[in-house]
């Protein structure tokens, strides 16, 4: 009888293995980052990556949860490098936090206004009922704040000043974005971006 699909992988034939976890968890950090963790099921999450219910079961025993999880990994690493590359995309970090936002706001027009944060929407509904989702994001949002606080301090910023201020870029990047998906509008980036920098200038 033929193995169901992706199951029964031989170990000389890895790559299909690695393609079909990778899009499975590619669909799920997607339709969680749209839907939040609630709105989003296993078998739409299976449908999307094209993959049989057996396979998302066989890599993630652990169900929807074990996924959040993953989602909430591949988002907290993929807003780490892309907030890395805007604020190393100027020497001045006045200027690449001026940039950053207009990154934002150009990749969320570009997702007509679907994709904001990876990380808030699918841990928004879980608060109170799953702290393993909760502490993910927790971690997350502490990782984003370090990059911050990094690239602040290399710039010559005092370092209690720099923790401070990466607590702040950080939570008005998550209200902006919020604001500019439901405004579908990027002036709330835009202006975050303007009044951050104002503000990270003013500690020089």
């Amino acid at each position: 009888m033929k193995p169901p699909d992706d199951l029964d992988r031989s170990a000389a034939t890895p790559e299909p293995v690695l393609a079909t976890r990778e899009r499975i968890i590619r669909a799920a950090s997607r339709l969680m980052q749209r839907q939040g963790y609630d709105g989003t099921g296993i078998k739409q999450i299976s449908q999307e990556a094209q993959a049989t219910l057996g396979s998302v079961y066989h890599f993630f025993p652990g169900g929807k949860q074990e996924l959040a999880l993953a989602a909430i990994s591949r988002g907290d690493q993929e807003f780490v490098e892309q907030l890395r590359a805007a604020l190393y995309s100027d020497p001045d970090p006045v200027r690449a936090v001026g940039t950053l936002c207009q990154n934002l706001a150009d990749s969320l027009r570009l997702s007509d206004w679907l994709d904001g944060c990876p990380i808030t929407t699918t841990a928004l509904g879980t608060v109170g009922r799953l702290p393993d989702i909760q502490s993910a994001a927790a971690d997350a949002f502490a990782r984003w704040r370090g990059v911050v606080f990094d690239r602040l301090l290399e710039a010559g910023t005092e370092e209690n000043v720099a923790r401070d201020l990466a607590h702040t870029v950080i939570s008005t990047l998550e209200g902006a974005e919020l604001a500019a998906q439901v405004s579908r509008s990027s002036r709330p980036l835009e202006v975050a971006g303007v009044h951050l920098s104002r503000l990270i200038a003013s500690y020089r």
